[in-house]
């Protein structure tokens, strides 16, 4: 259960976020939560008034951080960044926050073909989407703005698919040493080699 020492909104919120991950959105009930929480019904409606605005809150509690760290990143970078700079800035504030907590949500939300939560993702990842295209574009100037979102969904692709196994990688590759910087090195070095490949091979 969680801690009463915390405050109702965030007792809610770290209760809905472990049991979205845990089960899913729609197996898990707002009844769930209260129970999880160890609050009433009424405190959820209050704080939240339906359980979509309780699932946005709980995203935004975790993409908007990862995406403030990445549009700063990307502005660190400078006027004329690397392609690995940008997929640095694009991967890394993902790979390197709380992830014992981010992975299980961020896996439900990305293998969920919900309208809903299709919308969510959209509403959340929009700047970042339109942004990080203008520098990859501007890197790979030979790459048209379509092929510069296929390689942007494949490179996602690729993160989603880690995020999702990080709990088996550590069995399935036991001789590999597993961390978020040997993780975030790997998957720059795939992407970056994804992004420079000539269409049509």
């Amino acid at each position: 259960m969680i801690s009463r020492a915390v405050d109702t909104k965030t007792r809610i919120l770290d209760a809905a976020e472990k049991l979205f991950g845990q089960n899913g959105f729609d197996a898990t009930s707002l009844r769930d939560i209260t129970a999880e929480a160890e609050v009433n019904l009424a405190a959820v409606n209050y704080h939240f008034q339906s359980k979509e605005s309780l699932i946005d809150a709980v995203v935004a509690r975790r993409v908007e951080p990862v995406n403030q760290k990445r549009l700063e990143m990307l502005e660190a970078a400078g006027p004329n960044p690397t392609l690995e700079q940008l997929l640095i800035a694009f991967l890394q504030p993902l790979m390197q926050s709380d992830l014992a907590q981010v992975y299980p949500l961020m896996a439900r939300l990305l293998a969920t073909p919900d309208a809903f939560l299709t919308r969510l993702f959209k509403k959340h990842l929009s700047l970042i989407i339109e942004r990080f295209s203008e520098a990859f574009s501007q890197a790979l100037p030979e790459c048209d703005a379509t092929q510069i979102r296929w390689k942007m969904q494949f490179t996602a692709g690729a993160m989603a698919h880690v995020l999702s196994r990080a709990y088996a990688m550590p069995e399935l590759m036991p001789d590999v040493k597993f961390d978020s910087q040997t993780v975030l090195a790997e998957l720059v070095t795939f992407a970056a080699a994804g992004f420079r490949a000539k269409e049509g091979i």
